[in-house]
């Protein structure tokens, strides 16, 4: 994980190393193949089911040494196949290419049921993926066009690996996705296993708030912290998008909870409206006014009335989000300095504009809206923190304008780029990062 800050005047460290996937045979493969090759049909069964027992020990995917890049590791992922399998994909954040699919089709090694599929990733690289099997009857179809909408198909099929234990919830999908994370990636070092059973728990309560601005109600998931603060005593508060996102079975609940039993946070309040649907999560959020002052004029009153917010005190309010909701919280840090002192905007969604209909995503030609707004505008009095994926494609490069806009016109900017994609799996520690940052002790 590397962060930049604007402020330093320190000389610019040297490039880290190429960070681009590139699809190998992983050794253990390798191994495996040139095994058979020797064998005859008993010992190929055998050294066959001896590599799925190793497999199952070990857990997938498989992570090895780059003989000839010692920053780098091999990742290989597997799939155990059947008579009826006719394909395997993998759809990795960051590393598929959704208008080619046929390039992220597992291999099979002849004779056997093992599929596998590859991958050289800089050392610090932390994602999530998924798997499917095509066992459709047809063989799969030659022509290229063909092909890739049949993987399309199958692709809103595909699940979490069985081998792999580690998984994180898949919105609005009852399957899981299943994580890896390479020996640098970023870790929680507040979290090791078994501890959050040991620290006080705090409360997520959900409430069902008044949301005029947005024609209706909605949803809010309210965090207070362990224990009662004194009588009349605001909090620092976190004001979060897509509050079903992070609470549930994504446990952002429990990682606040640790930081602040170990002191790195102190106790602090989150308002985290429920995105509702996709529908009306491509209508509410983005760069849109409405939004805006549903959270500054109608969210942070109703939950003063009822919990310890530090609403009124920018200083100690943070606005954040992922993807169109870290666009919504750098246009509420633009647009209301008085309520969100600190906005965290985490894979921003710098392509929307007003004009696109919801859920119509375009190329940015030129800078982007909300970018060239920034740029337009006098400064604000916010902090403004920036995460992002070196795989997200232009998102990366939308950060990078916007990084350079704001260090233009002197805002307190931070920008972290993390070796991963559009993905909670590292967004989760990215934020607790920023807050730690933002609010912790050392944030004066």
């Amino acid at each position: 994980m590397r962060t930049q800050f604007a402020e330093s005047t320190a000389p610019p460290a040297a490039a880290p190393p190429d960070h681009r996937p590139a699809r190998v045979t992983g050794p253990r493969i390798a191994r495996l193949t040139a095994a058979l090759a020797d064998a005859g049909a008993a010992p190929r069964e055998q050294l066959v089911e001896e590599f799925w027992q190793e497999a199952a020990r070990r857990g997938t995917p498989l992570v090895e040494e780059a003989a000839d890049a010692p920053d780098h590791r091999v990742v290989t992922f597997l799939w155990r196949g059947h008579r009826a399998t006719r394909q395997v994909l993998l759809t990795a954040n960051g590393l598929v290419d959704r208008d080619h699919l046929a390039g992220s089709l597992l291999e099979r090694i002849p004779g056997t049921d093992v599929w596998h599929l590859g991958v050289r990733l800089r050392a610090d690289h932390r994602g999530s993926y998924r798997l499917a099997a095509d066992i459709s009857a047809k063989e799969p179809p030659a022509d290229p066009g063909i092909l890739q909408e049949r993987l399309r198909s199958l692709a809103a099929h595909t699940a979490e690996d069985p081998f792999n234990p580690r998984t994180r919830p898949t919105r609005w999908g009852a399957a899981s996705s299943s994580v890896f994370a390479l020996p640098q990636a970023p870790v929680a070092p507040w979290a090791p296993a078994g501890r959050a059973a040991a620290v006080p728990a705090g409360r997520v309560e959900r409430h069902r708030a008044p949301a005029a601005a947005l024609d209706g109600f909605r949803d809010v998931l309210v965090y207070t912290p362990p224990g009662a603060p004194p009588s009349g005593t605001p909090l620092p508060t976190l004001v979060l998008c897509d509050g079903d996102l992070w609470f549930g079975r994504a446990g952002l609940h429990r990682t606040l909870d640790l930081l602040i039993a170990d002191r790195r946070l102190p106790p602090l309040v989150v308002l985290a409206p429920d995105a509702v649907d996709r529908h009306t999560r491509d209508r509410e959020l983005g760069a849109r006014d409405a939004f805006v002052t549903y959270l500054a004029d109608e969210l942070l009153p109703w939950a003063a009335a009822r919990v310890p917010v530090a609403v009124g005190d920018p200083a100690r309010t943070v606005v954040a989000g992922q993807g169109l909701g870290g666009t919504a919280a750098l246009h509420a840090g633009r647009l209301r300095p008085d309520r969100f002192g600190h906005v965290v905007a985490q894979s921003p969604s710098l392509w929307w504009r007003p004009e696109l209909p919801p859920g119509v995503r375009a190329p940015v030609l030129g800078t982007p809206w909300l970018v060239a707004r920034y740029a337009a505008a006098a400064p604000r009095p916010i902090t403004v923190h920036l995460d992002v994926g070196l795989h997200e494609g232009a998102t990366l490069d939308h950060c990078r304008s916007l990084y350079d806009t704001l260090h233009s016109a002197r805002y307190r900017v931070t920008r972290n780029e993390f070796n991963g994609g559009h993905d909670q799996a590292c967004w989760h520690i990215a934020l607790a990062d920023a807050l730690i940052r933002l609010l912790g002790p050392a944030s004066a």
